[in-house]
């Protein structure tokens, strides 16, 4: 690791050098809301932003993507066989993303990339990215990332991150990939003499972040026990099952698979989707395990706070990002429900 000085003023044409190397994303501003969106050759990202409404995990995880085409026309080569897709697996780099979306990327590599499966589409996609994060000077009211695993000035996931110091960015280099894009960039200023600057400023950012969960008692909890708790009816009283939580949220993999079949053409693809859906565990018999709302919310709390947690014992499956606590349109907060988790004992009413 080493810590370089950005001066704003050339950080325009750092970038610049950087579009022929790389497909460029960043936050950009769209009407009320910023996203994160690909970069045209001159755009900059907007970094006066404090969070997107929606995460960056796209850029490695698109919403909607065809896997593979067919044709079923019998005078046509290689009918009924399915064909895949050519993808795009350039280099690609995020700027500006928050170190708490970099970790969410990596939590959800441990779903698409592991001993037991490896998602070819995810795997050359995440090995082409390089992440440039943002640290956060002034964090979210609803953010709670420091914890779950996670904070405002968090490097252990990122390429390079930046911290902004007023007229120019002190950039700590972290990885391989991080030190080939600002190689690229031009960016060679050494800035280990205020590398200390960066600390004061995580510790100014972490004050600031008043909002916490307690997650320690989760693992020690009867799955079955908690499963049957008294409170989920409570917790999901408000709910419209409506998805939006799962959409947002940098940390929910699901997604669904369907055929798209018009004449003899069809295409194969995958799309995001939510556990809130009714139609999601519905069988083919027409039997559904979670036939009510109160069944998918305790699916989506129990999978992120106690599924996850049991399975892989590294923590929670949520980065505390706190977008699902703002955009909930019922006002349902997984901080809260978190709480009554943690707390939970049989046979005790948590209030």
């Amino acid at each position: 690791m080493r810590v370089i000085k950005i001066d704003k003023k050339d950080w325009e044409s750092g970038v610049g050098k950087l579009s022929g190397d790389y497909s460029l994303y960043g936050p950009v501003k769209q009407g009320a809301f910023h996203n994160f969106a690909p970069l045209e050759k001159g755009q900059m990202p907007d970094l006066d932003y404090v969070n997107t409404r929606m995460s960056p995990k796209s850029v490695v995880y698109p919403q909607c993507e065809t896997m593979f085409e067919y044709t079923l026309d019998e005078n046509q080569p290689d009918h009924h066989v399915n064909k895949e897709i050519p993808k795009d697996y350039s280099p690609r780099a995020i700027l500006g993303i928050r170190p708490c979306d970099v970790k969410a990327i990596d939590l959800v590599n441990i779903n698409f990339d592991n001993p037991e499966y490896q998602d070819p589409w995810w795997v050359q996609r995440r090995a082409a990215l390089t992440t440039i994060a943002l640290a956060c000077n002034n964090p979210c009211s609803t953010c709670f990332c420091t914890s779950a695993g996670t904070g405002p000035f968090d490097d252990s996931s990122a390429d390079v991150l930046l911290a902004d110091m007023g007229d120019y960015y002190l950039a700590k280099v972290m990885t391989e990939k991080g030190e080939a894009l600002v190689g690229k960039a031009g960016f060679d200023q050494d800035g280990s003499a205020e590398a200390g600057a960066i600390d004061d400023a995580a510790k100014a950012a972490e004050a600031k972040i008043t909002s916490k969960i307690e997650t320690d008692k989760l693992g020690d909890k009867v799955t079955t026990e908690l499963y049957d708790a008294e409170f989920w009816e409570d917790v999901a009283f408000a709910c419209i099952n409506c998805g939006t939580c799962t959409y947002l949220c940098p940390t929910c993999w699901c997604f669904d698979i369907q055929d798209e079949v018009q004449g003899t053409d069809g295409c194969r693809m995958r799309n995001w989707d939510t556990c809130m859906s009714a139609l999601f565990t519905k069988h083919g018999t027409g039997h559904n395990p979670r036939p009510n709302k109160t069944a998918r919310v305790r699916q989506r709390f129990m999978h992120k706070l106690k599924y996850y947690v049991d399975k892989y014992e590294n923590g929670i499956a949520c980065v505390g990002c706190g977008r699902c606590v703002q955009q909930c349109p019922v006002n349902i907060d997984i901080r809260r429900v978190c709480d009554l988790m943690n707390r939970f004992e049989p046979g005790k009413e948590c209030a």
